[in-house]
């Protein structure tokens, strides 16, 4: 299994002073040279951060950073699940529609973001200096991105070696994953989110699963193209083009399609429905970053290892 090797990505981040969000909160242009002069000696340990993003939050809960203040955490703990955010972390609404007063009474005096916010960035800064990382590209490998923006965090918040540990667990997994499912190797799978009772997405090869996939020694069914969500939207037909592939279905899972589930004749007569080759898996975010890699190759790995042990 090749290594994690950094992708250079223009990141768009910004490094103004610490106290310059402070300041421009204020309505003041500059923090001035005393400023940021502070600002240059402070230490790590007094970072207080805070993200809008879920792949942000979940690498700094990862590498033993706890944010003050983050968003859409209630549903954070049911779709990303772990690591879980302690209690004292601050949140501070809908990721796209933030509540900036909560934010900035949190105090933070770094953010964390992602290309995904660029719109946001603006008025974030005006809280808080703004470091801008990159997870997600259209057509670019995600787990190579997800390595750098992993490096790029840690060496942000002082912490370089907790970064490049999480990394070296990640791979770990990964590698023990492989030797798990060592006699499923090649096996063609399709990870997909169901929209209704007759459409679909499926999540190509520049997607984290896409890249779980080849790492732990199985295929994606789907080599068609993506859009920016690193997935393609389907119809229920389509999944007939793809016989020999096991169907794997990411909650959450729409009432209409629990009915269609039974109903459905067309859904009955998939190969991979009368052969008993589909699994669904617990929450995953489909945005994740390291964790979530870890976290969709345990649910997938013990997924296919009952369904071999039961047939």
């Amino acid at each position: 299994m090749r290594g994690c090797r950094a992708v250079s990505v223009p990141t768009g981040s910004t490094r103004r002073a610490v106290l310059g969000g402070a300041f421009a909160a204020l309505g003041w242009a500059s923090p001035g040279p005393l400023g940021r002069a502070f600002a240059g000696i402070l230490a790590p340990a007094a970072l207080r951060v805070a993200t809008l993003d879920w792949a942000v939050l979940e690498t700094l809960l990862a590498i033993g950073n706890v944010p003050v203040a983050a968003a859409e955490l209630v549903l954070y703990r049911q779709i990303v699940v772990s690591p879980p955010p302690p209690p004292a972390v601050v949140d501070v609404g809908l990721r796209g529609m933030p509540n900036y007063e909560a934010l900035l009474a949190a105090r933070p005096n770094l953010i964390v973001s992602t290309n995904f916010y660029l719109w946001a960035t603006p008025a974030l800064e005006r809280i808080a200096p703004v470091e801008t990382v990159t997870f997600y590209g259209l057509g670019a490998p995600s787990f190579e991105l997800s390595c750098t923006a992993t490096r790029a965090i840690a060496d942000r918040i002082g912490t370089p070696a907790a970064g490049a540990a999480l990394i070296a667990r990640t791979e770990a997994s990964l590698d023990a994953f492989h030797r798990d499912l060592a006699g499923v190797a090649g096996r063609p799978m399709l990870v997909i989110n169901l929209g209704d009772a007759r459409h679909f997405r499926v999540f190509g090869m520049d997607s984290l699963f896409g890249a779980v996939l080849a790492r732990i020694g199985l295929a994606n069914a789907w080599d068609g193209p993506t859009r920016y969500s690193a997935s393609a939207p389907i119809g229920i037909e389509r999944l007939a083009a793809f016989p020999d592939a096991t169907i794997v279905i990411l909650p959450p899972v729409p009432p209409e399609a629990v009915r269609m589930f039974a109903e459905s004749r067309l859904w009955r007569a998939l190969p991979a429905v009368r052969n008993g080759r589909v699994v669904t898996l617990d929450p995953v975010n489909p945005f994740g970053a390291l964790p979530t890699a870890v976290r969709f190759g345990t649910l997938l790995r013990d997924a296919l290892v009952g369904m071999t042990s039961h047939g």
